[in-house]
């Protein structure tokens, strides 16, 4: 073999080492099931057997604190009973002690509190029964087609299970909510004589990170979903039975910010197109991006932007008004899209009125 054949061939080998080694970086977990999605895209940027359908232990409050926060009051009152006491782990309430729901949310996402979760299901919908068919309204609302939830604090149970990707859709889509994203956060807080701390580690080690839950049962084993936000980009991870699970996450965690960013296809208010308008007071209304359009990309990906408008719109047209989409396409597949609406209004032209409908004019 030649020498510049030899160079060449060691070139292409460091090439090849250098790419596996990241990608070992990315799948070198402890877990039976891994996810990490960006948030916003909900584009998967690492999986491994996401759909399988898994024990999950105490993550189930999650989806718990989302209902809650999607039925019920922060400040409604609730005095606890001898129906809210649970086993394992507890916020140690007390029958016949009042809190509101929102103080119940605290020792439900920082204690973990089994007895908090019946405690918040008794206040939001009085009976149990009733709170589990809402958190299952939701999974079906969310498209969690490998999940199906028996209680809401996730003690093992027949029929209670998820996937690493079915919570990874919860969670991105429960951020959303800033009260879930503010008590999650926390990293401890005192409520009345309580000092409750939250059991998620990450809140300290990982850079940027933002919570979420923790969770372990003999037969779950250790469950964990964390969020981190980094850079304009919000990343979500969850793994499901596994043993080394802080380091996972954070080597996870570190994979998708070294490896993917945020690609701005079209900021909010940028005008994009434009659009005539019949019978109006202009000939034409600019088009804008209602919102930011942005999707996560690694190394040399790139976006194809299309604006879709009809050619016309009848008058009147006023700014705000949604006149089309813009589309982000990678290699060919839509992958994000937001409204276009319009950036200027055009109010109705005045209709012709014949000679004798006008005014006399007085001499």
């Amino acid at each position: 073999m030649s020498k510049q054949r030899r160079l060449c061939a060691a070139f292409f080998a460091l090439l090849l080492a250098s790419v596996f080694t990241c990608q070992a970086a990315a799948v070198n977990t402890s877990a039976a099931s891994a996810v990490l999605m960006e948030q916003k895209s909900g584009r998967v940027l690492y999986e491994q057997g996401a759909d399988d359908e898994r024990l999950i232990a105490s993550i189930t409050k999650i989806m718990t604190a989302l209902v809650a926060l999607e039925h019920g009051e922060l400040q409604k009152e609730y005095t606890v009973t001898a129906e809210d006491m649970a086993e394992g782990s507890s916020m140690y309430l007390k029958p016949g002690e009042t809190l509101c729901l929102e103080e119940l949310l605290y020792g439900l996402m920082l204690s973990s509190g089994n007895d908090a979760a019946l405690a918040v299901s008794h206040c939001v919908a009085g009976e149990l029964e009733d709170f589990v068919g809402l958190m299952n309204d939701t999974a079906r609302r969310l498209g969690m087609t490998h999940s199906h939830f028996a209680n809401p604090n996730g003690l093992d149970a027949q029929g209670h299970y998820s996937s690493a990707r079915d919570m990874a859709v919860l969670t991105a889509h429960a951020l959303k909510n800033q009260d879930f994203k503010r008590i999650v956060s926390t990293a401890s807080i005192t409520i009345g004589e309580r000092y409750l701390a939250n059991h998620n580690k990450l809140l300290r080690l990982c850079e940027g990170c933002i919570g979420v839950k923790t969770g372990y049962t003999k037969a779950a084993g250790r469950t964990l979903v964390s969020a981190a936000a980094r850079e304009g980009m919000t990343l979500v991870c969850v793994t499901l039975n596994d043993g080394d699970d802080w380091k996972d996450h954070m080597a996870l965690l570190d994979y998708g910010f070294e490896n993917y960013h945020m690609e701005m296809a079209a900021p909010a208010g940028r005008v994009l197109a434009s659009t005539l308008v019949r019978g109006g007071t202009v000939a034409q209304v600019p088009l804008m991006a209602a919102e930011d359009l942005s999707y996560p990309l690694a190394g040399d990906e790139t976006l194809t932007v299309v604006a879709r408008a009809p050619v016309s719109v009848p008058a009147p047209v006023v700014p705000g008004q949604v006149i089309g989409q813009v589309c982000a396409y990678l290699d060919g597949v839509e992958v994000a899209a937001a409204d276009m609406v319009a950036a200027a209004p055009s109010a109705c032209r005045a209709a012709f009125q014949p000679a004798d409908a006008l005014p006399l004019l007085r001499r």
